[in-house]
């Protein structure tokens, strides 16, 4: 029960459980579901690129992951932000199914990072995610305030003086940083899910965003606890 490995994945599922808890109470309040759902499969392309090249499919994954976001955001303010997203994802997605096809390898590596590996933590990928999502949930407490107002009162806080257009782009950087956190344990697939219902349940059911987070944390970590339990048994393999 307390080998290391699963020492090592319940120690990860928390970490992904408390940073996509508080970022994705965020995600709802300003509407960026779409955008969480893009950045974590268009990283998909950096990873198989970086395995083409011989490099690790996480660092291509986080390099991706951080041009995307800034792509998205930079091209969004010049146009249809949602059309914007949409073809980036699209362009993003195909790119790496066409170098996979060039590499001619069937890659485990790449492929695993849509699904994730709980079991297959490592003590050097609990330090690198566990820093992504420190800077990730610090970036978010620095900037609480002008998060909040700029999510739900937009234009009030451009008359107070809050940069939206800065504040958006911090956050499109957080939720890269999470992305390349989360990924390869929970996979892209599953971390959408993780970044939206749990959030948008509590939001729903929450009188204030503090309330909102606390049950938002509360239900992921229940969530992420049950997989882990469950990718423990030997059937679930």
């Amino acid at each position: 029960m307390f080998e290391a490995y699963l020492l090592n994945t319940w120690y990860a599922s928390t970490v992904v459980a408390v940073s996509a808890g508080i970022i994705g109470v965020f995600v709802i309040m300003r509407g960026d579901s779409f955008l969480a759902h893009a950045i974590p499969h268009g990283s998909f392309a950096g990873a198989a690129v970086a395995v083409t090249i011989g490099l690790s499919p996480v660092t291509g994954m986080g390099i991706a992951a951080l041009l995307s976001a800034l792509a998205m955001h930079l091209l969004g303010k010049k146009g249809r932000r949602d059309a914007v997203i949409a073809l980036l994802l699209v362009f993003l997605l195909a790119g790496g199914a066409f170098m996979l096809s060039m590499s001619g390898d069937y890659s485990n590596q790449v492929y695993a990072l849509l699904f994730g590996q709980v079991l297959a933590v490592t003590d050097a990928d609990l330090l690198t995610m566990s820093i992504l999502a420190l800077i990730a949930v610090a970036m978010v407490l620095c900037m609480i305030r002008p998060l909040l107002a700029s999510s739900i009162i937009p234009e009030q806080a451009r008359v107070q003086g809050v940069r939206n257009n800065l504040v958006a782009l911090l956050f499109t950087i957080v939720i890269a940083c999470v992305t390349t956190a989360s990924v390869p344990i929970v996979g892209a697939m599953l971390l959408f899910s993780l970044l939206i219902a749990p959030p948008a349940a509590a939001c729903a059911l929450a009188r204030n965003p503090i309330h909102a987070i606390v049950l938002s944390c509360v239900s992921l970590l229940a969530a992420c606890g049950l997989r882990s339990r469950f990718r423990c048994l030997p059937i679930f393999r």
